[in-house]
Order: structure tokens, then C-alpha cells, then sequence
């Protein structure tokens, strides 16, 4: 999973353009938006875009769901894990 949560990570940086930052600034578990790394809705659409091209997955039309998924490196992690073995998604309480 630590290869996975470094793609996702790069493809964070790269996606949005983030200059200053570098993989290891993102802590894993760390919020991606508001506090945290500070992204908004139009990075977490960028981020969508980015996510389904590079790894074919697809994004719930559930807002609540999705922002569960785009919670932390960790979660995205998770979904796309489990989205590329083909599995339910589990639900993070």
C-alpha cells in the first residue's frame, strides 16, 4: 500500500501543480483539504479527473461518499486498492 500512497502522492503534486511541495511533505493520514494540505473543490475535481485516468476508477455521484474517499492519502489509497481488485468499497465510520 506505501507504493500506492506515493503514486497517489506524485500524482497529487503533479495534478495540481504543486511547486513547493515534494511526496514526503503529505503525511498520509493528513486531511487533503480545508486544513491539511489546504485544496478546494475545484483541486478535488482536478484530482477526480487525474485519479480516473490514471487508474480507471470512478467517482460516487454521493457527495457524502466521496468526500470520505478524498479524506486523506490513506483513503484514496483504499479506494483505489479496492476499486483495481474489483471489491466493495468499505466504509470508513
Amino acid at each position: 500500500m506505501q507504493a500506492l500512497e506515493q503514486e497517489i502522492k506524485e500524482l497529487i503534486i503533479s495534478s495540481l501543480s504543486l511547486e513547493d511541495v515534494r511526496p514526503e511533505d503529505i503525511a498520509t493520514d493528513a486531511p487533503l483539504f480545508v486544513e491539511g494540505l489546504g485544496l478546494d473543490s475545484i483541486d478535488a475535481l482536478e484530482l477526480g479527473v487525474a485519479l480516473q485516468k490514471r487508474y480507471g476508477v470512478q467517482m460516487s455521484a454521493d457527495a457524502a461518499e466521496t468526500r470520505r474517499h478524498f479524506s486523506s492519502v490513506a483513503a484514496l489509497a483504499r479506494f483505489v486498492a479496492a476499486a483495481r481488485a474489483g471489491a466493495p468499497i468499505a466504509q470508513k465510520g
